[in-house]
């Protein structure tokens, strides 16, 4: 009999949140990723559990037992319990009432295959009891054994309930998939057949599904296969896998931990404002279109940028344009990191003042950098005396 194990089921916290339902006379079971990600030996992150108990119930149990309750989703079933400093979302077994492709209005469930039913891939509808008990209502162990996503039932059934599972098919079989295996062509086939459901999408969801599918340690597979179909041009428009490829081989043999945004611009892709990604990824994305085409060497974009950010553009040229990896890039990088300009605005007081001083600064630091770092503080004031 398969178990489930790993610290996280074994951990106070979520024996007390899953025992005070069962002491309540309800069923308790952690549902979906935890349980996917032990049975297939990876981290789990996030614990969620599926009852039969009521929100209301849920609530009464848990501040029975002196546990801090929240219900952040209590309209769908949600609410979260809070032991030990962790949070643990609590929702009732659902089925599906009516759904759009974006958003669902479901009732409550008694019976754990009801509620399995509507989740989207067969290796997520996998369940266990708090002694790691595990209950497979549609059959998605051998699934996971194979490392093969499938739709549960019918694929174009799931897809049209939220056109979202397109990416997110994409995604987990970056994450999770055997590359060897190729795709479930009955999801291939269904996400074909529903490529406008993504324009209904808010680009928001969007943008946050394709940060984690690029965040996969080789998502080459997955995003080929989405530009075959066309999902690629809907999501990511103008975009293109060419140099894909070259950029991970060399990402990897630089041991570089992966970057979505570096992953996005090597596919010619910059408009992060239009997937509403955070500021700081839409800089980052701006950063790398600014650079790429440039001809700073090595130190001089770590010392501006610093030595990450650099040998990422680095790589990006290298793909995107075929130039060479530079042979000495650690030393370089290292270098211009640690190089510190010497002259600070007080050094050309009172000669300077003003538009003046930050002018003289930009221009002595900009010599300074094309001289290799090697001016002293005198060399440049002499310099900026004599041009």
């Amino acid at each position: 009999m398969t178990r489930v194990t790993g610290d996280w089921l074994d951990s106070p916290a979520t024996q007390v949140v899953m025992g005070l339902l069962e002491d309540g006379g309800h069923l308790a079971y952690a549902v979906g990723g935890c349980v996917r990600n032990a049975l297939l030996a990876v981290p789990v992150s996030d614990v969620d559990i599926s009852t039969d108990a009521r929100p209301e119930r849920v609530m009464e149990l848990a501040r029975a037992a002196g546990l801090k309750v929240v219900p952040t989703g209590i309209d769908h079933g949600t609410v979260t319990v809070v032991a030990d400093g962790e949070g643990f979302e609590v929702t009732t077994f659902r089925a599906d009432v009516e759904t759009d492709g974006r958003r669902a209005v479901v009732r409550f469930a008694d019976d754990v295959h009801e509620d399995a039913v509507r989740r989207d891939f067969t290796m997520n509808a996998l369940y266990a009891d708090r002694r790691g008990t595990l209950v497979d209502p549609l059959g998605g162990l051998p699934d996971l054994e194979a490392r093969h996503f499938r739709f549960i039932l019918d694929a174009d059934t799931r897809i049209r309930e939220d056109y979202l599972r397109i990416l997110r098919f994409f995604r987990f079989t970056a994450w999770y998939g055997d590359p060897e295996a190729g795709m479930d062509p009955e999801a291939l086939a269904a996400i074909a057949a529903n490529l406008d459901g993504l324009d209904v999408l808010s680009r928001e969801r969007v943008g946050v599904e394709l940060v984690k599918l690029l965040k996969a340690p080789d998502p080459l597979v997955s995003v080929s296969v989405m530009e075959r179909l066309g999902v690629l041009a809907h999501v990511l428009p103008g975009a293109s896998i060419t140099a894909l490829g070259p950029y991970l081989l060399l990402e990897a043999e630089q041991g570089m931990t992966p970057d979505p945004m570096a992953r996005m611009a090597v596919m010619g892709y910059f408009d992060g404002a239009a997937l509403r990604l955070s500021r700081s990824q839409q800089r980052e994305l701006e950063l790398f279109r600014a650079l790429m085409s440039g001809t700073e060497g090595p130190a001089e974009l770590a010392y501006r940028h610093g030595s990450q950010a650099a040998q990422i553009v680095m790589v990006l040229r290298a793909a995107s344009l075929g130039m060479p990896m530079p042979p000495d890039l650690p030393a370089e990088l290292s270098r211009g990191a640690q190089a510190k300009f010497p002259l600070k605005a007080k050094h050309l007081m009172p000669a300077y003042q003003g538009a003046a001083l930050g002018e003289a600064l930009r221009r002595a630091e900009d010599h300074w950098i094309a001289q290799d770092f090697a001016p002293d503080g005198a060399a440049l004031r002499n310099w900026l005396d004599e041009g």
